[in-house]
């Protein structure tokens, strides 16, 4: 299956935020449109809080239903380390 790219228009970008994000596409050797999908793509794939915390539920739930209540240090660290990828 062959995932349409959707468009998304900004509005109202305060000028020193759009300088800023021009001075950096141009460092990058990148268009500000190429720059900001990178910025933004990598912003969402960044799990939120909540996200985390609902991971950590629903994994937990699992564990209690097949008898292992308590995680352990992997399973934190791994937690820990999804987190900030």
């Amino acid at each position: 299956m062959m995932l349409m790219a959707k468009s998304l228009t900004l509005r109202d970008i305060p000028e020193d935020v759009l300088a800023t994000i021009r001075v950096r596409a141009a460092a990058a050797g990148m268009s500000v449109q190429q720059y900001s999908l990178q910025q933004l793509t990598a912003a969402a794939r960044v799990p939120t809080n909540a996200e985390v915390a609902e991971r950590l539920r629903s994994q937990a739930a699992e564990r209690a239903a097949a008898g292992d209540t308590e995680p352990s240090v992997d399973d934190i660290l791994q937690a820990i380390k999804e987190g900030r990828e």
